[in-house]
């Protein structure tokens, strides 16, 4: 390498990174996609990322040993996962998104993001999200999964019966984005699954207090986790298909 050669790399190298555009917005058009209003307004998108990063958005998830979501934290995470973060958090996208499910300018709300790994049998009863929630999106990054399998989310009409699905159960594969509008029927869940499930959760929320509350309430739980991991799993394990919680 010559001296030129070695004053231009130097000086790339100091320059800022640009985010790299991953997600696939025309995904969420009508064409391809999975909508309805109700009995709430929901979507499901399946290839709205690219298979070229998958192998930079999977290795860049957090070292994270609890199951269950934790909060977000830019810090711990790989370049094209805060890339990808940033844009699904944008104004476009969310704005775009909320469109599709009945919140007119949806990037006016704080949005909880949180990250999980793997579960434990514990989680994916059925439950609606909770009050302080607008609208809730979840992308996949698991390389595949069996269909029919336990841990694919179902969207649902009964909040007691895991069988009453709106549409097939959705697998939790890459680049699968599931989105809803949240309201007293908006019951979803999974069937008992452990082990490795990667999904970033973004969540829009009614205001700043809610996000600050919930992101300190994230913090104190992964501490819990550390210490009461196994309790948690050894409830989990027993756990009814049809187990649900109001929040």
């Amino acid at each position: 390498m010559n001296e030129q050669e070695s004053l231009a790399n130097s000086a790339a190298s100091q320059l800022p990174a640009m985010p790299i555009k991953v997600i696939k917005m025309h995904r969420l058009q009508r064409d391809g996609v999975r909508h309805a209003l109700e009995p709430f307004p929901w979507l499901v998108a399946t290839d709205t990322l690219p298979d070229s990063e998958h192998a930079a958005l999977y290795s860049g998830f957090p070292a994270c040993a609890q199951a269950g979501f934790v909060p977000y934290e830019s810090a711990q995470c790989g370049r094209q996962l805060n890339d990808l973060v940033a844009e699904v958090t944008a104004p476009p996208f969310a704005d775009a998104l909320g469109e599709r499910l009945g919140v007119p300018a949806m990037s006016k709300y704080p949005v909880l993001v949180t990250i999980c790994t793997r579960l434990n049998k514990r989680h994916g009863t059925i439950h609606t999200d909770s009050k302080s929630k607008i609208a809730s999106a979840l992308l996949y990054l698991n390389a595949d999964w069996t269909p029919g399998s336990a841990g694919s989310l179902r969207l649902l009409s009964e909040i007691d019966d895991i069988e009453s699905l709106l549409t097939p159960e959705i697998p939790p594969v890459y680049g699968t984005l599931v989105a809803f509008r949240r309201s007293d029927c908006s019951f979803h869940g999974h069937l008992p699954f452990e082990g490795e499930r990667r999904v970033i959760q973004f969540a829009w929320l009614t205001d700043r207090e809610a996000l600050a509350r919930k992101t300190q309430r994230g913090h104190m739980q992964r501490l819990l986790k550390r210490v009461f991991g196994p309790l948690d799993r050894w409830l989990g394990a027993r756990r009814d298909n049809n187990a649900a919680h109001r929040d």
